[in-house]
Order: structure tokens, then C-alpha cells, then sequence
């Protein structure tokens, strides 16, 4: 596989603009299928899309799933199966909670749900260590699950209790854990793309500056398709591959910006290119089946780990709700969300495991039952925290103790009542 991946991942063209099996449903987000070019009476050349071999994940699990299924074909094992599966089941099941809880009046603000897309983050950040660091976006509960970071503290965090993974100071948009290394949860787009090449950047130096010979982290980085149109994306694209940092771009491509479609938005919606454009691997992946995610996921992380540099992997997926729980999601077309809603990751990875005999139903409906029962109890938890006492609010603020935030008789300058005297005129 990893041959496969080395020497055509410069050319690599996406399946859904190769397909001449009918039988396999074309992406509605597929370039060639939506692609116009209104300049008919032009001279211009019109662009070609690259004709190579495939990358051979998909017509490996296709393969497979046309033999009988035996323990010398299977893509993975049954405890792998049985990771992922729970994986993703507790994102959907912690996600769908969220939505209950936002409407109840539970949390406040902006609350971006990941329903559709837990095949992309359970594929890249279960093969991570816990010395491996992920940077996300806005919409970033799943990814801090995935890492690691416990239900309870997440579901504290969006209540807005000291429980939660920041204390209650992040929300939904600012998931942050140390422990962990998840460093972010960034509200604006773009914004965690150059902390993530930093962080990169620090495993490098660590290892060829320090002489710490036995650091091999990895970051991977998650954005989405709106955020390929910013310029911190294309530099930081220059940086990861002069300095070959161990860092993999993920973009989640779920073909709308908001309310703005991908391919009214990119002059070349085919995002993957732009990584060999920078002298690095582009990869587009079907960000709906997790065994394909996670088979481009592995050759990525293992390029980086061993210094190979960095790669960049589109995965195509799609949300199954709107932007945040505040938009009523009436811009996409209702055929488009059927097609997408037929291809959901969980019931596709349910369907092969039990066609593969790698677990049964009931194995199965037990994970959900548990998962249930963790997210229950993480509402429980969140509901019965504390709120964070005002002393709290400038922490991590200033610079403590010796800041603006803490006196030198160590009380929080805030709570002076002259602590605002003088600055009425500025």
C-alpha cells in the first residue's frame, strides 16, 4: 500500500472524476460534474483535470468487499473496527446531545455540530499518539473527543463550567487541552493553520537542534474547504515543505462555506492540487468512508514521522446540519442532502463489520447503549458544575502575578473599585 501511495501521490486523481463504473454514484461535489466555464468563445484552453492511475484505497476495499471476507483481506481488525466504531458513534451520539442541550438553553453563543464528518476525524486522530498534536476549527468537539479529551470535560466546557477542559472560558469554538495536545478550537478560519505549522516546526526543532533523537510528533491540522482561499493556508503550505515539517492539512471539504458553495467560491475546487503545487503530496480522499480515510491517514502520518515532510489530504465529506445550530440550513439543496444522508459514515462502517463478521449486532447495539450512558452522564456532570467565580476572568489574560491582572497584595486589580479610575477619557 504504501508503494501505491509514494509513487502516484504527486498525480493522484480523485475516483469521483475517473468513475466509469455506473455503479458507483459519482460526489455531487465533484469538479467535472459541476465544473462551468462560461468563456465558450474563447481561445483559452479549458482545464484538465490530471488522468492517472488512482490512489488504490477504494479499489482495495472494493476488492475486498466483492471476496468473501477472510483474516488475511480485512482491512482491519476487530478490535481496530471496534475503536472506530465507538469513536464515531460517541460523536454523533455527543453532537446530537448538543443540539438537545443549545435548544433547551443550556449553551450560549455559536454552536457548530460535526454530524457527517466523524469519518475524518476518527480516521487521522486514531492512529495519532498522545504525544501527537491537532490543531482544529470552530468546529472541534469531535476532535477533542477523539483525542482523548474526556466527555464530561467537553460538555463542562460548552455549559460554561470551571470543569470543563478551559475552565469554562473556551465554549464551543475554543476546545483546548494540554494534556492531550489539542491545542485549538479557532473561531476565525485560517487562524489554526500557522499554530499548527509552529507546532510542527517544534517537533523538528526538538529533534535536529536539541538532539532529541526520540521525538517523532506529529501534527495534523483540520480545516475546512472556505479556509483554502486564505492566504495563511498557501503560507504556511511553503513553510511545511521548505523546512519538510511533520505536519498533515486536512481539509474537511463539506462543499459549503456557510452558505457560500465551494464551487461558486474556488476557481479550482479540486483543493487536493495545491499540495503538489507547493512540491508536496495532494491527496483526495472520500471523507465519507472511514477505511479510506484512514488508509490515506496512515501513509500521511507515517511520511511525517519518519521526515518525509508534510502532505496534504482532502477529504470530501459532508455536515448533515447547517453551519451552526442558528442557521436554519434553507441554502443547500434538498436532493443534494438526501445523497450525502444516504452515504452516512456510521451506517457504512456498521454495514462492512457485520458483512466482514468482524463484530455482530448485538456487539455492536452494546457500544451504543455505552455510549449513550457516557454522554447521559456527561450532561449530568456539566448540569451539577459550578460556574467560574469572577475572580476567574482575567486569568490567562495578563501575565500573573506580576501582570496587570493581579495586585501586588495578590487580589485580582478587577475587583478594585478604582480599578477603571483614570482610564474613563481614553
Amino acid at each position: 500500500m504504501s508503494s501505491t501511495f509514494s509513487s502516484s501521490i504527486n498525480t493522484i486523481t480523485p475516483r469521483s472524476f475517473t468513475n466509469n463504473n455506473p455503479s458507483l454514484t459519482p460526489f455531487l461535489g465533484s469538479a467535472r460534474n459541476l465544473r462551468f466555464n462560461p468563456l465558450t468563445n474563447s481561445t483559452l484552453p479549458l482545464p484538465r483535470l490530471r488522468q492517472s492511475n488512482i490512489f488504490a484505497v477504494s479499489d482495495v476495499k472494493q476488492k475486498h468487499l466483492n471476496s468473501s471476507p477472510s483474516v488475511g483481506n480485512l482491512l482491519i481488525t476487530k478490535e481496530e473496527g471496534l475503536e472506530l466504531y465507538e469513536d464515531m458513534v460517541l460523536g454523533r451520539t455527543f453532537e446530537d446531545m448538543c443540539a438537545q442541550m443549545y435548544y433547551r438553553g443550556k449553551m450560549f453563543g455559536f454552536v457548530h455540530l460535526y454530524n457527517g464528518q466523524e469519518a475524518v476525524s476518527t480516521g487521522f486522530i486514531k492512529l495519532l499518539t498522545k504525544k501527537d498534536t491537532v490543531v482544529s476549527t470552530y468546529r472541534d468537539h469531535v476532535h477533542a473527543l477523539s483525542k482523548g479529551v474526556p466527555a464530561r470535560e467537553v460538555m463542562s466546557e460548552l455549559f460554561g463550567r470551571t470543569t470543563g477542559c478551559v475552565r469554562g472560558q473556551g465554549g464551543s469554538m475554543h476546545m483546548f487541552s494540554k494534556e492531550h495536545n489539542l491545542i485549538g478550537g479557532f473561531a476565525f478560519i485560517g487562524e489554526g493553520i500557522p499554530v499548527a505549522t509552529g507546532a510542527a516546526f517544534t517537533s523538528k526543532y526538538k529533534r535536529e537542534a536539541l538532539k532529541q533523537t526520540n521525538c517523532d510528533d506529529v501534527t495534523v491540522a483540520f480545516f475546512g474547504d472556505g479556509t483554502c482561499n486564505n492566504g495563511q493556508f498557501y503560507e504556511c503550505l511553503n513553510m511545511a515543505a521548505l523546512w519538510k515539517l511533520p505536519v498533515v492539512f486536512v481539509v474537511e471539504n463539506n462543499l459549503w462555506a456557510i452558505g457560500m458553495s465551494h464551487l461558486r467560491a474556488t476557481s479550482d475546487p479540486e483543493i487536493w492540487k495545491k499540495g503538489p503545487a507547493f512540491g508536496m503530496p495532494g491527496v483526495h480522499v472520500d471523507g465519507m468512508d472511514v477505511l479510506k480515510v484512514r488508509e490515506v491517514a496512515k501513509e500521511a502520518i507515517e511520511r511525517a514521522r519518519r521526515g518525509d515532510g508534510p502532505t496534504l489530504v482532502e477529504c470530501e465529506t459532508y455536515r448533515f446540519r447547517g453551519h451552526s445550530l442558528a442557521d436554519p440550513d434553507e441554502l443547500r439543496d434538498p436532493s443534494e442532502k438526501a445523497h450525502y444522508a444516504a452515504r452516512d459514515p456510521l451506517t457504512a462502517l456498521k454495514k462492512y463489520m457485520i458483512e466482514s463478521k468482524l463484530a455482530s449486532e448485538a456487539e455492536l447495539k452494546a457500544i451504543e447503549k455505552k455510549i449513550d450512558e457516557l454522554v447521559e452522564d456527561s450532561v449530568e456532570f456539566a448540569d451539577a458544575s459550578p460556574h467560574p467565580p469572577r475572580s476567574q476572568l482575567l486569568e490567562n489574560v495578563f501575565a500573573d502575578p506580576k501582570g496587570f491582572g493581579i495586585g501586588p497584595d495578590g487580589k485580582y486589580r478587577c475587583e478594585d473599585p478604582k480599578f477603571t479610575e483614570g482610564t474613563a477619557h481614553v
